[in-house]
């Protein structure tokens, strides 16, 4: 076994994702190399010493709003085609060269050119099934004589010229626009909900998308943390828009007494907010929790150290309905 490839497999060991056989030949190895015996022992004591840290968990909206952009990130990818799976089949077959003998390589080699070359043939002279009715309803395809035909085109993925002819494939996305029309109970009226409230293009799209989800949060039709009330906090968090974060804010508070998520971030918004609207709001909100420890704390700290006189002033009426911090 070389060196190369026993540094792979050393880590795949210590998680305990090594085949019997496999396992077998790395000890054998170890056994007569120093070099990879001793990188063992350094992986081993770097495993120790990692499962002794304590694992931080993720920021709920961090994971709110990865979730969202990775759903938009994948809606976004064009339809993965015939020539994109032979490319990667090809791309495997390669990777595996490396490992194989000498027979056997060459024998995958003459496979896989066989392969490609029939794969190719019949792309290129298979014909589409259609039945009549499609065929009188499919107009022809555009050619490059009208292009007053052409769809609207997003991009152009990828453009192949057949050798030894002027043939030319230009593979391109189209822009199609969708829509659906549904209950807002619809779990895929909530999503889109969700995902245009990350929509950094179009504020108008944000405000009606927050204002919709606030509505049903005030409502209690099921906002639940892991759904819309998790759109609503990185509304509020992140949002450049002052009126986004008012209505993610106004959607948010029935929760305020019991969501300690909702709490901290309305006693961030009433701390770091850029619009004394908000921050106003967000005091009027806290009141029905001002007893707690937290909320006591940030009111004392507002009442006396804000910049503006008139959130001082209701943070100190707030405060006078409520015992002074012991």
């Amino acid at each position: 076994m070389r060196c190369k490839i026993a540094h792979e497999q050393i880590v795949m060991a210590a998680y305990g994702e090594l085949a019997g056989e496999q396992a077998q030949e790395l000890e054998q190895h170890l056994a007569e190399c120093p070099e990879c015996r001793e990188e063992q022992e350094q992986l081993e004591a770097l495993k120790v010493f990692a499962e002794a840290l304590r694992v931080l968990e993720p920021d709920p909206n961090l994971i709110a709003r990865s979730r969202l952009k990775l759903d938009a990130a994948l809606d976004a990818l064009p339809p993965r085609r015939w020539y994109n799976w032979l490319g990667q089949r090809l791309r495997n077959n390669l990777a595996s060269l490396l490992a194989a003998p000498v027979t056997a390589a060459l024998l995958v080699m003459v496979g896989a050119g066989a392969g490609s070359v029939g794969a190719l043939q019949f792309a290129q002279n298979r014909t589409p099934r259609t039945s009549p009715s499609q065929s009188a309803q499919t107009p022809p395809a555009a050619s490059a004589a009208q292009p007053e035909a052409q769809p609207e085109i997003a991009n152009v993925s990828s453009i192949v010229h057949q050798p030894n002819s002027k043939r030319v494939e230009v593979h391109y996305n189209q822009v199609v626009p969708r829509q659906i029309e549904g209950s807002l109970d619809d779990p895929a009226i909530r999503q889109l909900l969700m995902l245009a409230s990350e929509n950094s293009t179009s504020t108008g799209v944000r405000d009606d998308s927050v204002g919709l989800m606030a509505d049903e949060c005030r409502a209690g039709h099921s906002c639940t943390p892991e759904g819309i009330r998790d759109a609503l906090l990185v509304a509020l968090r992140y949002d450049k828009n002052e009126g986004v974060r008012e209505k993610a804010l106004h959607g948010l508070e029935p929760y305020v007494a019991e969501d300690v998520r909702v709490r901290d971030a309305i006693l961030d918004a009433l701390m770091n907010d850029g619009d004394a609207r908000i921050r106003t709001a967000a005091i009027n909100i806290l009141q029905p929790v001002e007893a707690d420890t937290s909320v006591r704390q940030v009111l004392y700290s507002v009442s006396n150290s804000d910049r503006n006189p008139y959130i001082r002033t209701v943070s100190r009426k707030v405060l006078s309905n409520v015992p002074e911090i012991q």
